[in-house]
C-alpha cells in the first residue's frame, strides 16, 4: 500500500523506469511506510505486467510467486529477530529465538550478505531482473556492511538493491555513497487527512507522541500504547523526589511484565518518552508549544510552572545521555533511578 503521503515519491519512482539507478537507500523517520514503498517497488520490478499507475498486476506467474512467498528472485534481508517475530505471531508469551534457542539477533548478521552473495552468483529464474530488500540498513555491524559494499561496488546485472534506512549517519559513508539516496520527511497536515478519517481516536491522539509519523502511532495504538501513555503521565505528574526510588522499583516491573513485552515497550521507548516529555516542559518555560503531549498540555503547563528554564534543558540533555545506553543497561533498576531522580530534582528547582 503507497500511502497518499509518499504518492508522489511512488510517481517519481515509476517515471524513471529503466533508468532506475541499481541501489536506492529510503531514508526518514520510522513509521512513514519506507518498508512498504520498497515492496511495492520490487513487486513492479519483477511483474511481468505492470498496471498503468505503476503497481504489479498481482496476476502473472512472478506476482503469484511473490504473493505466496516463493518468487526466488525476490531477497529480503532483515534481522532474524523479525523473522522469529513473525513466526512466533500470536504467541506473546514466547522469548523470540531462533531454532538453536538463543535469543535472535536484532542485527542483520554477516552470515546473511554471503548467503546473499551466493544466491546472486547464479542466474535469476525468472530472466534478469533480482531484487534486494534490505531493512534496516543500520541494523549492520561493520563486517556485514563491508560484506554488502563488495555487492553495491561491483553489482550483478540486473539486480536492484533497495536499502530503507531510519538512521542513515549509521551507515558507512561508502554505503551511502553508492545509493541514490530518497529522502522522506513528516507528513504535512494536508496528507494526513485521509489517514485521520479512518483513524480512531485513540489512533489520532498518538499521531503528537509518535512524532507525527502516522504508521508510528498505529503501531503505537495496536501495543496498548493508549493505556501505556496513561500510566506513565500520572505517575509522572505528581512525583516528588521522595517517590523516585519507590516509582523506580513500580517501573521495573513494568517493563518486565508480559504485557510491556508483547507492546515491545521497554527502557529505549520509555526513556524516549521521558526526552519529549522534558522537551514539551522545555518548550513551554521558553514560551513555545506542546509537541509530543498536546492533550497534556495542563499537566505539563503546572509542572514547568515550577521549573527554571536552565533545570528543564538541564533535564533534558541528561535523559539524551540515558537514552543512548537504554539499549544495553548495566542494571535496568539503577537506570531508572538515576533518570526519575534527574527528572524529579528539575521539577523541585533543584540541580546535581
Amino acid at each position: 500500500m503507497i500511502h497518499a503521503w509518499l504518492q508522489p515519491t511512488w510517481t517519481r519512482l515509476v517515471e524513471l523506469g529503466e533508468r532506475l539507478p541499481h541501489a536506492l537507500l529510503f531514508v526518514g523517520p520510522a513509521g512513514l511506510g519506507k518498508r512498504a514503498l520498497a515492496e511495492a517497488l520490487a513487486a513492479r520490478l519483477l511483474c511481468d505486467a505492470p498496471r498503468s499507475d505503476g503497481h504489479a498486476c498481482d496476476r502473472c506467474e512472478p506476482c503469484q510467486w511473490r504473493i505466496t512467498g516463493n518468487h526466488p528472485d525476490l531477497m529480503r534481508v532483515v534481522p532474524a529477530a523479525e523473522l522469529a517475530a513473525e513466526r512466533a505471531e500470536g504467541e506473546a508469551d514466547a522469548p523470540v529465538r531462533e531454532a538453536t534457542g538463543k535469543a535472535a539477533s536484532e542485527q542483520i548478521v554477516i552470515e546473511q550478505i554471503r548467503d546473499l552473495q551466493a544466491s546472486l552468483s547464479v542466474t535469476g529464474h525468472h530472466g534478469s531482473r533480482r531484487v534486494v530488500v534490505l531493512d534496516p540498513a543500520e541494523a549492520m555491524n561493520l563486517y556485514t556492511a563491508n560484506a554488502l559494499l563488495k555487492l553495491l561496488e561491483e553489482p550483478p546485472a540486473g539486480c536492484v538493491f533497495l536499502l530503507v534506512s531510519s538512521a542513515p549517519r549509521r551507515l558507512l559513508a561508502t554505503i551511502r555513497s553508492r545509493c541514490q539516496q530518497w529522502h522522506f520527511t513528516r507528513p504535512a497536515e494536508d496528507e494526513l487527512a485521509h489517514w485521520r478519517a479512518r483513524a480512531d481516536a485513540q489512533t489520532q491522539a498518538l499521531l503528537a507522541l509518535g512524532g507525527g509519523m502516522p504508521l508510528a502511532a498505529e503501531r503505537l495504538a495496536a501495543a496498548g500504547g493508549g493505556e501505556l501513555l496513561a500510566r506513565f503521565v500520572r505517575d509522572l505528574s505528581g512525583l516528588q523526589v521522595a517517590d523516585v526510588l519507590r516509582l523506580a522499583g513500580q517501573w521495573e516491573t513494568w517493563l518486565k511484565s508480559k504485557e510491556a513485552g508483547a507492546a515491545g515497550f521497554g527502557l529505549p521507548e520509555l526513556s524516549d518518552w521521558m526526552q519529549r516529555w522534558v522537551s514539551d516542559l522545555a518548550a513551554l518555560r521558553l514560551g513555545g508549544r506542546v509537541r509530543f503531549f498536546p492533550a497534556q498540555e495542563g499537566v505539563l503547563s503546572a509542572l514547568a510552572s515550577r521549573m527554571s528554564v536552565a533545570a528543564a534543558s538541564g533535564c533534558y540533555n541528561e535523559l539524551v545521555q540515558i537514552h543512548k545506553v537504554s539499549r544495553h543497561p548495566l542494571s535496568l533498576r539503577l537506570v531508572l533511578e538515576d533518570m526519575l531522580m534527574r527528572y524529579a530534582r528539575a521539577i523541585a528547582g533543584a540541580r546535581g
